[in-house]
């Protein structure tokens, strides 16, 4: 699971983003506190556990905040990312135009299905056995699985073996990985569960 804090930061980013295009120039832990939905304390915890320095008396200059995140998340590199799975969650990731702005370069897809290995694909499509051979020849130290459950742990230990340290997966199951694999889980109904309890609780009170 990736940490809440670091999680923060992303989401500091993206406010101060929001407020420079604004026309505002500093920023007060307060209004970025509002903002996120945590308290001023918390902002400033986090600022000190990143080293990302500011007056904060006179409020933060934004610019200055931002050049020290983009510093912390190597938003000057181009990050290389692979992804297993072509299928329609793979297929709307391709297409999703958000990567580029950020950095991030689809390189290659994956998949079993000959059908899936088109030549129209947006981005060069193997069979997942070239996992190793790509993530080598590119450097690619990130990896998206978008398979079936019953595939996922399989793609997994491809992917590791090949070098990859930070997994995001989209497959209903939890992935066992080595403690120096990242491997973040996404799940839309497992989050949509935690909503709708979280939901019902606040109506009972």
């Amino acid at each position: 699971m990736i940490k809440k804090n670091i999680q923060r930061i992303i989401q500091y980013r993206m406010c101060l983003l929001r407020f420079q295009n604004l026309g505002f120039e500093r920023i007060f832990s307060y209004t970025l506190a509002q903002e996120i939905g945590v308290s001023p304390e918390q902002v400033r915890k986090d600022f000190s556990q990143f080293h990302l320095r500011g007056n904060k008396k006179a409020g933060y200059l934004i610019q200055d905040i931002l050049d020290q995140i983009n510093e912390l998340l190597h938003k000057e590199d181009i990050h290389k990312i692979i992804m297993a799975g072509l299928g329609n969650i793979g297929k709307a990731l391709i297409q999703y135009k958000g990567f580029a702005k950020r950095n991030m370069q689809l390189v290659a897809g994956f998949d079993i299905n000959p059908a899936k290995l088109k030549k129209n694909c947006r981005i060069p499509a193997f069979h997942p056995d070239k996992i190793p051979e790509v993530v080598k020849k590119e450097q690619v130290r990130i990896g998206i699985i978008a398979v079936p459950e019953q595939a996922a742990q399989e793609v997994c230990n491809i992917m590791v073996d090949a070098g990859i340290k930070g997994i995001l997966n989209f497959a209903p199951v939890i992935l066992k990985a080595p403690s120096d694999v990242v491997v973040q889980n996404i799940s839309v109904c497992a989050e949509l569960e935690a909503l709708i309890y979280v939901t019902r609780k606040n109506e009972e009170k």
